[in-house]
């Protein structure tokens, strides 16, 4: 069992390499656009935008650690303060926590696949550099990531 976050900015590609490694290993993929998005649906409004997405992906996640199922976070973790949500969440529940740090090398690949969603790139995106262990996957260079990350969950 592991708790394993997928980290980096919008259009890298982390949402298609959680699904494969939630496939591969197995493990439920918890992805926070997909609760802001159903939040924003049932008109769900906050002071801080996206901050109850990470709460109730933390929740969900915290359950199913807890039945001894491994959990993929797949989100921007931008900041230092929501990293800190999944680190504290792992101690509380004594369980390894693996971060996989997505990135994509080439800027125009980037920029296509943020188009093709509709992004604007309507300015940037905080992201302070992560520190720490991970594993870091450009998903512009890497010819089949899965493997490598889900031999690196599994440690």
């Amino acid at each position: 069992m592991v708790l394993a976050v997928f980290a980096g900015l919008p259009g890298v590609g982390k949402s298609t390499l959680a699904r494969q490694v939630g496939a591969a290993l197995p493990a439920a993929v918890l992805g926070v656009d997909a609760v802001d998005a159903a939040l924003r649906v049932y008109d769900v409004s906050e002071p801080r935008p996206g901050h109850a997405a990470y709460g109730v992906v933390a929740a969900l996640a915290e359950t199913q650690l807890t039945l001894g199922l491994s959990v993929i976070i797949d989100a921007v973790n931008p900041v230092a303060a929501t990293r800190r949500m999944w680190t504290e969440l792992a101690e509380r529940l004594d369980v390894p926590l693996r971060v996989v740090e997505v990135v994509c090398g080439d800027e125009d690949v980037l920029r296509r696949r943020r188009s093709s969603r509709g992004e604007t790139g309507g300015g940037p995106v905080e992201y302070e550099p992560y520190l720490g262990p991970r594993i870091v996957v450009d998903t512009h260079l890497a010819v089949d990531p899965v493997l490598p990350v889900v031999e690196y969950l599994r440690k």
